[in-house]
């Protein structure tokens, strides 16, 4: 199994863009799409934290410990195809290549393993800058064991709510009756005019492109203790 090679960080990367000339610009373009994340071939050893991935925590803590072992506070690996996620604090994770620009679609299918009473919630962040500072920026669109889905804006510490949690019949939710888990598969299409946010193939909400900073790192959220599977996760450019 490959493994990934050093990625240049979205600022190097930028400055280099903006200096090649065209034809090295398409050069590096192209190698950006090729290290993004691909959930049926991940790189790395299966069951290692995946390489370049990063995590970010709602409040950061030096003590939270992220890693594959058990006793990890957040545990996170690859497992073909995907990677497992379970959490004890909320956080965002992340492929620093997992870019979005222009008109694009990005999705992830995530399976919700038993979350005994909470009602946490799981699913994408787009839009994401200064994912290392205090003033990070992103949008995200989760969805939650009871069938409901929630956009929302953070910028530094600060949330905003863009749709208020609001129950669909396109969520599978997880109930008593429930036996393993549920999967659910949300993505998010952003054209030139409108940002549509779709679960399993069905709209739940659209909004104006115009309102929303959509360009940026896209990735996963998770909130406090759960367990997901994630079996797919994907940026797709509308060149």
């Amino acid at each position: 199994m490959k493994k990934l090679p050093t990625i240049l960080s979205l600022m190097s990367l930028a400055v280099l863009i903006g200096a090649w000339p065209a034809a090295a610009q398409t050069d590096l373009e192209a190698k950006a799409m090729s290290l993004r994340p691909d959930p049926q071939n991940p790189v790395g050893e299966n069951m290692d934290v995946p390489p370049a991935w990063k995590v970010r925590l709602d409040t950061p803590d030096p003590d939270v410990v992220i890693g594959a072992e058990e006793s990890s506070d957040i545990r996170f690996m690859t497992m073909t195809p995907g990677w497992h996620i379970t959490t004890g604090p909320r956080a965002i994770l992340y492929h620093p290549a997992s870019t979005a620009r222009g008109n694009f679609t990005a999705r992830a299918g995530v399976h919700l393993f038993p979350p005994g009473d909470r009602n946490e919630a799981y699913g994408l962040f787009f839009g994401g800058k200064n994912l290392e500072e205090a003033n990070l920026q992103y949008v995200y669109f989760l969805v939650r064991r009871s069938g409901e889905f929630l956009i929302k804006r953070r910028q530094g510490e600060e949330t905003e709510v863009l749709h208020e949690w609001t129950a669909n019949e396109a969520i599978n939710p997880y109930g008593a009756e429930t036996e393993g888990t549920v999967h659910n598969a949300l993505s998010i299409e952003a054209g030139a005019d409108e940002v549509l946010f779709m679960v399993n193939d069905v709209e739940v909400a659209r909004m104006p492109r115009s309102g929303i900073d959509v360009e940026g790192v896209v990735g996963l959220r998770v909130n406090h203790a759960l367990n997901v599977h994630v079996d797919d996760f994907a940026v797709e450019l509308d060149d």
